[in-house]
């Protein structure tokens, strides 16, 4: 054998494997269940006996659904990694970035439709009052005039609802609230569990300021927001504000005009 003939061999060979590998990690993004197929399987290991032959081979494999498909992918983080670029000033998205390994997690667009979110109406909890709906409505209210694309509609029946609101007496930890959701393959959001303290973790009953505070953080948590180090929004993870920043509506504009997925392959847990 040539050793030119042995060289474009190898070379040959390399590409192939790029090819099923690109395959892969592009179905690895796509559905919950993969089956793995060895890349070297389809990879040449005999020279080419003639150039015309060898560049139908590399069209067809450019051509082919996977390859298209991977550069599509590549275009599409490309768009993400620009616009990230432009309009991350005066955001936090890094930061959400950051705690989801790389990925962004939000609601889907709903054509129109509403979130249903169902808040339990009465708790058997000392110092709980009626009066915590309407300012956990409010804080719903607030995320929904804050330039995102998400609607909210209040519903009677918990069977029927998207995000459920509940109440507790206390948690065992350093915190008033918890967001629980979980999301498809594609990083879409599909249902949400909040759930608010009537007490502080020592006893003291939380006020109507601090009430609402930690319900808008909650809120922020449902809609893919993370903690920020920045104390003047919502989302510092020890709340001082009461209201959202500038940065909080920001990120939270910025995070819909993305789409959900990891930017750059990167996968993580949901919160």
């Amino acid at each position: 054998m040539k050793r030119l003939d042995l060289i474009f061999a190898v070379v040959l060979s390399v590409l192939a494997a790029f090819v099923g590998v690109e395959a892969y990690a592009m179905h690895g993004n796509g559905g919950a269940r993969h089956v793995v197929r060895s890349a070297g399987a389809n990879a040449s290991t005999t020279p080419a006996d003639d150039d015309s032959e060898s560049r139908d081979a590399r069209r067809e494999r450019r051509s082919s659904p996977a390859s298209r498909a991977a550069r599509d992918r590549e275009r599409l983080l490309a768009d993400v990694r620009s616009r990230l670029e432009v309009s991350g000033a005066g955001t936090y998205i890094g930061e959400v970035l950051a705690a989801h390994d790389s990925a962004l997690a939000r609601w889907p667009d709903r054509g129109g439709q509403p979130l249903r979110i169902w808040i339990q109406p009465f708790a058997r909890v000392r110092d709980w009052t009626p009066t915590a709906l309407p300012i956990v409505r409010d804080a719903f209210i607030e995320w929904g005039e804050a330039g995102v694309p998400l609607n909210f509609s209040f519903v009677l029946d918990s069977a029927t609802a998207d995000v459920r609101v509940t109440w507790i007496d206390r948690f065992h930890e350093p915190i008033s609230g918890k967001t629980l959701w979980s999301h498809d393959d594609r990083w879409s959001i599909l249902e949400a569990n909040i759930v608010l303290a009537v007490h502080h973790r020592t006893g003291e009953a939380l006020d109507t300021a601090a009430t609402r505070a930690i319900a808008l953080h909650e809120v922020g948590h449902l809609i893919g927001l993370d903690h920020t180090t920045d104390t003047t929004s919502i989302m510092t993870p020890r709340v001082r504000v009461k209201t959202l920043s500038p940065a909080d509506r920001a990120t939270a504009q910025l995070l819909y005009l993305l789409p959900a997925g990891p930017i750059g392959g990167a996968r993580a847990s949901a919160r």
